[in-house]
């Protein structure tokens, strides 16, 4: 699948750390309850892509799952892509940012949270950043 922003790997590389490059353009994951993000609870802000800055989750998506990873039950409109992932012998929904095509994690339905989805984005700290302005918000203003 191709995506608004392209870059080489070499211009990834340069651009991330080796861990944020192993997530993002690898598809790999970080351990869990030791990201950054894991518990931080704003009540204002956006979290964009670590690759591409490009906001992704605002404050009031994300919630308390337990699951060691951040969680959110929606995210910013056509901000992000679902793929089937059929790694591990399973089958899951991986989500990436629509505009670099960075690996944010995977998302899970029907697990019974309280939230208006009943969908968990489960997100890699490392793939996202959070900016407590909420460019989405500010934008929808004017």
């Amino acid at each position: 699948m191709s995506f608004p922003l392209q870059k080489s790997d070499d211009e990834w590389r340069a651009q991330l750390s080796k861990d944020q490059f192993r997530v993002l353009r690898e598809k790999g994951t970080e351990a869990p309850f030791t990201g950054e993000y894991n518990s931080h609870q704003p009540d204002a802000g956006v979290y964009a892509c670590a690759g591409c800055s490009a906001p992704l989750y605002e404050a009031h998506h994300k919630f308390k799952s337990g699951c060691g990873w951040p969680a959110f039950f929606d995210a910013v409109p056509g901000a992000i892509t679902r793929h089937t992932d059929r790694t591990f012998g399973m089958e899951r929904t991986e989500i990436v940012c629509s505009n670099c095509g960075g690996h944010l994690g995977h998302v899970f339905k029907g697990e019974g949270y309280n939230n208006p989805t009943d969908e968990r984005h489960c997100v890699n700290s490392i793939s996202i950043n959070f900016n407590k302005n909420d460019p989405v918000a500010e934008k929808s203003k004017a």
